[in-house]
């Protein structure tokens, strides 16, 4: 007996490394804050994970699910919604010395021209909105819209600008945003991942996977990338042979071991596995029904512009309202080329960057018609946006300056747009200088954004950690503030 009993502390002991008895510590210490604070935590500090470690312990939600549509690659704000008509007097004179001084660019060499806007504006709606003549759909939304005319980021290369927009921090390691979101509140369907990524345009984006990873949280918080053609989930049917009865059996089998491995060890990790498991079989029933674009009506593809089948924008779009009603927390949608350097056509103002907005001005459009019909834009916030922004001058890679049209990235001043959740409608918020170059009034750093979006959930950005390393990390880490003044 006593050699069982030795036996059985030697294999615990070599489980239980440091990471796993800081992690244990930490749930202790947070169930006795719990119950300090008058709140009914779970009995197995583990069932957090689960559940959603913040329901009904910050703020009164304004929302309940976040659509991000990322347009990833940055488009020029500079084309769409900020405009500039002094800088069109300035447009093929060379770049004042003080745009350049002390400035790091991605590719501008030496002294680049200026480069006035490329297209003709107008203003739209009661709230007088500028919007450019490539986006006639979304003109007629700009009532139902909160526009950021001045948001920041420090980083102008695109991998690390979209994971400082998407996970706080510009390495790969760090919880993406629906990573944090689900980990904080949990999941109101149990049959459908709390975090859903739908990606379209020429490529996945340049963050790679990290953009919806779940970092150093359990794993069964990363997104959950759906497609649009073939599977909507890669190994979401059962292999050809196995029935529904056996890949039930194996999963019972497999969920004893683990449940045996996790009163041995006690790594929360194991139960994510379990968690991954269920949540896997119960997809298999739900989720080609909620992700069969056949059966809307017809109004509604002409709505979209959506050709069921296809990997398109405007099918992610669809998708992603039909999982809105289906009560996913946080979806996620890429589009990818909207990198207008202007060194080729596709990456031509005049070109690609055209059909960029071709592509998505339809659908986003329609989806915040159809939220808006259903009832659901009040409490779904829609974020709309890119890693950075493109400066005011034309980009000369290598000192050359290129017959395409284009313009290299730009972190100080980018504009962004928001809808729903609980928002002032129609308002612009912040403003840049006459060029578009610096902000004047309101800016809004990631960081701000991020702790704005977190609190319309109904999170104090402050109050959402997880102890990780020896300290207790968050998505805004160290910084954020909320941006009051947008909030309806």
């Amino acid at each position: 007996m006593k050699n069982l009993t030795k036996e059985f502390q030697t294999r615990q002991q070599a489980y239980l490394t440091r990471r796993q008895l800081f992690r244990g510590a930490a749930f202790g210490i947070g169930g006795m804050a719990l119950g300090m604070l008058g709140c009914d935590g779970p009995a197995n500090p583990h069932e957090a994970i689960a559940e959603g470690i913040t329901r009904g312990l910050h703020l009164a939600p304004h929302a309940k699910r976040v659509i991000f549509l990322h347009m990833a690659g940055a488009p020029s704000q500079l084309e769409l919604f900020d405009y500039k008509p002094e800088l069109a007097k300035l447009d093929g004179k060379l770049c004042p010395q003080s745009f350049l001084k002390g400035k790091r660019f991605a590719f501008i060499k030496g002294v680049p021209e200026m480069l006035g806007p490329q297209f003709s504006f107008q203003q739209y709606g009661e709230s007088r909105s500028w919007v450019s003549e490539l986006l006639p759909e979304f003109s007629k939304q700009v009532d139902n819209v909160t526009f950021l005319k001045a948001v920041q980021t420090e980083e102008f290369n695109h991998a690390p600008a979209q994971l400082f927009m998407h996970t706080g921090g510009t390495q790969p390691g760090k919880p993406s945003f629906g990573s944090w979101v689900t980990y904080g509140l949990g999941s109101d369907n149990e049959d459908l991942p709390g975090f859903i990524v739908l990606v379209s345009g020429e490529s996945a984006p340049s963050g790679g996977k990290s953009l919806w990873g779940s970092g150093f949280l359990p794993s069964n918080y990363q997104g959950v990338e759906f497609r649009s053609q073939g599977d909507p989930v890669l190994y979401v049917n059962n292999p050809k042979g196995i029935s529904r009865d056996v890949r039930r059996n194996t999963l019972d089998a497999i969920g004893d071991l683990n449940r045996r491995e996790h009163e041995e060890v006690g790594d929360p990790n194991t139960l994510a596995r379990i968690e991954q498991y269920e949540l896997s079989f119960r997809m298999q029933m739900t989720v080609p029904e909620a992700t069969d674009l056949s059966g809307e009506p017809d109004y509604i593809h002409e709505l979209y512009g959506t050709q069921p089948g296809e990997t398109s924008f405007a099918n992610n779009c669809l998708l992603a309202r039909r999982l809105a009603e289906r009560d996913v927390k946080f979806i996620q949608l890429y589009h990818r080329g909207w990198d207008s350097h202007g060194s080729n056509d596709f990456e031509n103002l005049h070109g690609g960057f055209k059909e960029r907005c071709k592509e998505v001005d339809r659908p986003m459009s329609a989806l915040l018609t159809d939220l808006k019909q259903r009832g659901m834009l009040e409490d779904t916030l829609v974020v709309w946006g890119g890693e950075f922004g493109r400066t005011p001058m034309q980009e000369n890679r290598g000192g050359i300056t290129n017959p395409f049209k284009g313009r290299d990235h730009h972190g100080s001043a980018f504009t962004m747009w928001m809808a729903g959740g609980g928002l002032k409608p129609g308002l612009t918020y912040g403003a840049t200088d006459e060029f578009g170059y610096y902000p004047t009034e309101g800016a809004v750093h990631v960081h701000d954004l991020q702790a704005t979006i977190l609190h319309q959930l109904g999170v104090d950005h402050e109050k959402l950690t997880y102890p990780f390393q020896g300290r207790d990390f968050r998505l805004t880490d160290v910084h954020g503030r909320l941006v009051k003044d947008i909030l309806g």
